[in-house]
């Protein structure tokens, strides 16, 4: 914690973000499983044409566990700052707590998925605007000297 015990705004802020992502995610994927044709949100299976699926089950998969359960996960870590032995070869940022390399990924991770997602598409919506625009987001907040002083590693967590 910083000064009288309480998190930087920026903090906050990212787990907003990540909270966002994360619960949007699964919303959308629990949809493109339920009905993997896409027609339930008017997402029409032509545009699948330039993808290697041939409906929407598969996307919706990656959608809710990648873009849905990982952000919850990262989210967990962020506000908990567990000892995660399994994520720290996943970091090398060694002076900083795994949860705020994942963040980092994840950002990266969403502003790829909606580039190949408009290719795919070969199309570009308010949508996926909106969703670069917060993996983008994402990466800037987490990279802030507050963000990033706060995830500091104090010698207590992952040893490597």
């Amino acid at each position: 914690m910083t000064q009288a015990g309480k998190r930087p705004g920026a903090v906050i802020l990212l787990y907003i973000l990540q909270a966002f992502l994360g619960v949007g995610a699964i919303g959308g994927g629990l949809v493109l499983l339920a009905d993997p044709s896409g027609e339930m949100i008017g997402m029409p299976s032509s545009v699948l044409e330039r993808s290697p699926f041939e409906n929407f089950a598969i996307p919706g998969i990656l959608l809710l566990v990648i873009f849905g359960l990982l952000p919850l996960l990262v989210l967990y870590g962020l506000v908990k700052k567990p000892d995660w032995k399994w994520a720290a070869p996943l970091n090398p940022f060694r002076t900083l707590h795994s949860a705020w390399a994942l963040s980092l990924y994840i950002g990266f991770g969403q502003i790829i998925w909606i580039m190949v997602q408009t290719y795919m598409m070969n199309a570009v919506s308010i949508v996926h605007v909106v969703y670069t625009s917060l993996g983008l987001l994402i990466q800037a907040v987490t990279l802030l000297p507050a963000v990033q002083g706060y995830f500091m590693l104090d010698g207590r967590a992952e040893r490597r």
